[in-house]
């Protein structure tokens, strides 16, 4: 088999625990390896998690910034106008990271709930993926990864929840899923 070397599209769906998890591991992994990442994280705004700390420690090297304002809502309502604003930004600011240079893997953080969403057009995205440089690893979490992101991606992983804690109960713990 031919050694073949590019920048990879990787999704992280399903509707399990640790999409973003598994994002960060990768992340982690890949700073631990001298490259530059960017999280941005489209829905996420309004909680305090515990990884916007620890990635401090790492400088320039990994960039994690929250673009929304938290919950939306979806179902039978539309999405907030001022939420569809901030995921269009977010989607701005990832494109230009994406064909910046600058960045070795950007993580697009719950990227497909705004695309299920109705809040940003998947078709736009895989046209601006194609064309990313050539090294630049990009990853995609978020549940309901649209068929067309799934078709576009090298590698996709559903995580699938078997039980959950909170099932009993157990409401999430600091350090764990916060």
């Amino acid at each position: 088999m031919e050694d073949i070397r590019r920048g990879l599209i990787i999704v992280n769906t399903g509707p399990g625990k640790g999409k973003t998890t598994a994002a960060m591991g990768t992340a982690l992994r890949a700073v631990g390896q001298g490259m530059r990442v960017l999280m941005l994280q489209f829905l996420k705004g309004s909680w305090h998690y515990g990884e916007l700390d620890a990635v401090k420690v790492f400088g320039d090297q990994f960039l994690m910034k929250q673009m929304g304002r938290g919950f939306v809502k979806v179902g039978t309502e539309k999405p907030d106008p001022e939420d569809v604003r901030m995921v269009e930004e977010a989607w701005a600011e990832g494109e230009r990271a994406i064909h910046s240079g600058e960045w070795d893997l950007v993580v697009l953080d719950e990227i497909n709930y705004a695309i299920s969403y109705g809040m940003l057009d998947p078709g736009k995205v895989a046209e601006s993926l194609k064309k990313r440089p050539e090294m630049v690893h990009v990853i995609l979490t978020g549940r309901n990864a649209h068929p067309t992101i799934v078709e576009l991606a090298d590698t996709v992983t559903e995580m699938r929840q078997v039980k959950h804690a909170y099932e009993k109960g157990v409401m999430a713990q600091r350090g764990i899923e916060y």
